[in-house]
């Protein structure tokens, strides 16, 4: 059951626009949630705000997130990847300029809110349509651009509003906020024209759609017959109820359940790494934000071999093996408050470049392991779900380390992340080399596929788990909801 002129096609000069349009969210998420950061300390002072309006301030955008993603994903199953893929930016772009005449803390707190559901509401459409575009031996490095591309927002964000603020010493904090609807324009610009996804058409009966579609942008003819036959059947879109039966109910837990363990300790370093390291003694203002940089950058670095890694040695070892790893360094911190210098640098770095990987298959497994009539309103429940748990790296890292010490904080790390370990370990699944269609299979309908349809569940053993699993002959599209 497969798409041959999709799966198969080689990556030409309309995948990399897409692949650059689509990652333009993640882009602007990183750089609107790190310049807030940077614009806080003149906003502060400027506007005299109390503590707990610039904490509203900040989380602002992460809650907008939340019902972006939570809202807008079931709605993209329904109307479609296009219409919703220009609307969210459009609102962005508005929201963003809108910044630049606020006088108000209220009016900040509202712009953020709606500027961060329109970031929730792009991970969905955006990583849906990149998905079911890409080929797929080149989905895991596509998503792998896509957390690459919020890391290099983020790095944006700093050095863009160290030049503003240099540049405009008084008011600079207004440019600061605005500045993202430059980013917004771009984007916008880059996404003009994008194409709807076939694979969607083919789940709403548009069969002949989507086939010009196909000829028309890979230039390969499709028989009727093959895209009938890559139809998901007995799902209604954007249901948000099939994601709670079944094997979508245990999948839905596994990729929520790691995301969360990877999520609170990653964003805990991230954000309070001069914080952590203060407190292990270091200079915070010097030190610290040097040694955060270069956490940052690794960060980064992690997710290049980790593309390569996923296709070549598979999602489900990556993410267990990566997990352990990520677990030994906060075990180290934890438990040797007084190591010296080397050992704490290396023991955050190894975290960071470990965390390459599951940062990763946040957006690969949800798009793969979900079928395409609920594979958006999947992702930005998965979404809205993460930011619960940014939520809770961002409050309760300074609690933590006012009551239980630097050693107690990062032991609490290390515990998250073996949750996740052991999640990893019971739930995930190897999706590497199938076609979206046999990945997102119900496993309880393998008995259709045949025995070497490559549906297992758990431990992603067994026939049909290798690399040119899943591309035999086509099968009738299987029910996966009875």
């Amino acid at each position: 059951m497969k798409i041959d002129a999709i799966e198969e096609a080689p990556p030409g000069a309309f995948h990399r626009k897409l692949l650059i349009a689509c990652c333009g969210g993640p882009l602007l998420d990183g750089y609107l949630l790190s310049i807030v950061g940077v614009a806080l300390t003149d906003m502060t002072r400027d506007l005299a705000l109390s503590g707990s309006t610039a904490a509203l301030i900040g989380v602002a955008a992460i809650v907008g997130m939340f019902f972006g993603g939570l809202l807008i994903g079931p709605l993209t199953d329904v109307i479609g990847r296009r219409a919703m893929y220009t609307i969210d930016l459009a609102v962005l772009l508005g929201a963003s300029a809108a910044s630049v005449v606020t006088t108000e803390p209220w009016q900040i707190i509202a712009l953020r809110f709606v500027i961060g559901f329109a970031i929730g509401a792009d991970y969905p459409i955006a990583t849906a349509l990149l998905t079911e575009w890409s080929p797929r031996r080149q989905r895991g490095r596509a998503l792998g651009w896509v957390i690459m591309a919020w890391y290099l927002g983020a790095l944006a964000a700093y050095l863009v509003g160290y030049l503003i603020a240099v540049a405009i010493p008084a008011g600079g904090w207004r440019w600061m906020l605005a500045s993202s609807a430059v980013l917004s324009v771009i984007v916008l610009v880059l996404r003009h024209g994008t194409p709807e996804s076939p694979r969607w058409l083919i789940e709403r009966g548009r069969i002949d759609e989507a086939r010009e579609l196909i000829r028309s942008v890979l230039g390969k003819d499709v028989g009727r017959e093959q895209l009938l036959a890559a139809r998901t059947t007995g799902i209604r879109h954007g249901s948000v109820r099939a994601l709670f039966r079944g094997i979508y109910l245990r999948r839905l837990l596994f990729v929520s359940l790691f995301y969360t363990c990877q999520v609170i300790p990653m964003w805990a370093i991230y954000i309070f790494g001069p914080k952590l390291l203060g407190a292990f003694g270091f200079d915070e203002v010097t030190v610290g934000t040097v040694g955060s940089a270069l956490v940052s950058l690794l960060f980064l670095a992690g997710c290049v071999p980790a593309m390569r890694l996923l296709e070549t040695v598979g999602r489900r070892p990556m993410i267990t093996w990566s997990f352990a790893l990520m677990a030994v360094p906060l075990l180290v911190l934890g438990l040797w408050q007084d190591a010296p210098v080397v050992v704490v640098l290396g023991c955050f770095s190894a975290y960071a470049f470990f965390a390459g990987a599951p940062g990763i298959l946040e957006w690969l497994y949800p798009n793969e392991l979900f079928p395409t009539s609920i594979r958006a309103t999947a992702v930005g429940l998965v979404v809205a779900l993460s930011k619960i748990g940014a939520a809770v790296g961002t409050y309760l890292v300074p609690t933590s380390l006012e009551h239980f010490g630097v050693s107690g904080t990062m032991c609490a790390g290390a515990a998250i992340t073996v949750v996740g370990l052991v999640a990893c370990l019971a739930w995930a699944e190897e999706t590497r080399g199938r076609t979206l269609e046999d990945a997102s299979l119900d496993a309880s309908d393998s008995a259709a596929s045949g025995p070497d349809s490559g549906t297992g569940t758990g431990t992603g053993t067994g026939p049909g788990t290798g690399p040119d699993s899943g591309t035999g002959k086509d099968r009738p599209s299987a029910d996966p909801v009875r």
